[in-house]
């Protein structure tokens, strides 16, 4: 958001493709409000750039003036959605335009939960008129740590909402006996996740779809077979759809 060489090739590759902007430092969970030099930076980069995507977590990072660096979970109670619900409007507003929440990575489950995370992501949007980014490698690692069912959480969604899906990959850690994955955009989305993707989008349509590497990112030729990987999965479910 500060501008300079990057803002710059960017606005070049608008002139030919449609951009997705995707926030990760709204932290719309924070309890003491937003940070508003942060949503003007990202009013005035959504203003330059006109992508036809924005999107953030369903998350906190921001505590006082601390960053935390970390898309930390919420618990989903009626106290956390009228907080996230008034971040979101606020959001809004100030962008004139809907946003996306993306569904977080989890790896607990609080006590004090009121409702399941799609049910809350179903309520947010009806309060806000947000959408949703269904990212599915967050469904499948979240649903792995805290013994949920995946399948399940895509059917719970509101296809109606989704507006974008991300994949990525996940790294597999064993600790005490346990197994925990962790949601880390440094390996290729795993077979599992093509299959949940699959389910995605024959529920939710053939919706904008980001892969996700971030971390030891492979050479250009590797991001381009699990872009075509997704390419093919849309053309087959659309077929199937068609005939």
């Amino acid at each position: 958001m500060g501008g300079g060489p990057a803002v710059r090739a960017l606005e070049r590759i608008r002139r030919d493709y449609p951009l997705s902007i995707h926030g990760v430092g709204l932290s719309l969970g924070s309890a003491g409000g937003l940070d508003e030099a942060h949503l003007d930076r990202l009013a005035a980069l959504v203003q330059r750039l006109e992508p036809t995507l924005v999107s953030e977590h369903l998350s906190w990072s921001v505590v006082g003036d601390v960053y935390l660096n970390h898309l930390l979970p919420l618990s989903c109670t009626e106290e956390a959605l009228a907080v996230v619900a008034g971040h979101v409007a606020r959001v809004q507003d100030r962008l004139g335009r809907p946003l996306l929440v993306e569904n977080p990575a989890s790896y607990l489950r609080f006590r004090d939960e009121e409702m399941t995370e799609p049910q809350f992501l179903d309520a947010l949007a009806r309060r806000t008129g947000c959408g949703v980014l269904c990212d599915v490698n967050n469904v499948f690692v979240s649903c792995s740590n805290t013994g949920g069912d995946a399948i399940a959480y895509l059917e719970a969604l509101d296809a109606t909402t989704v507006g974008e899906i991300h994949l990525a990959g996940h790294a597999v850690n064993e600790a005490d006996g346990l197994t925990v994955l962790i949601d880390d955009h440094g390996s290729r989305v795993t077979p599992a996740v093509w299959q949940l993707y699959t389910r995605a989008i024959e529920r939710f349509g053939a919706v904008p779809t980001l892969v996700e590497w971030d971390t030891d990112v492979p050479p250009l030729d590797v991001l381009l077979d699990e872009a075509a990987k997704a390419e093919r999965i849309l053309r087959t479910v659309r077929h199937a759809h068609a005939a």
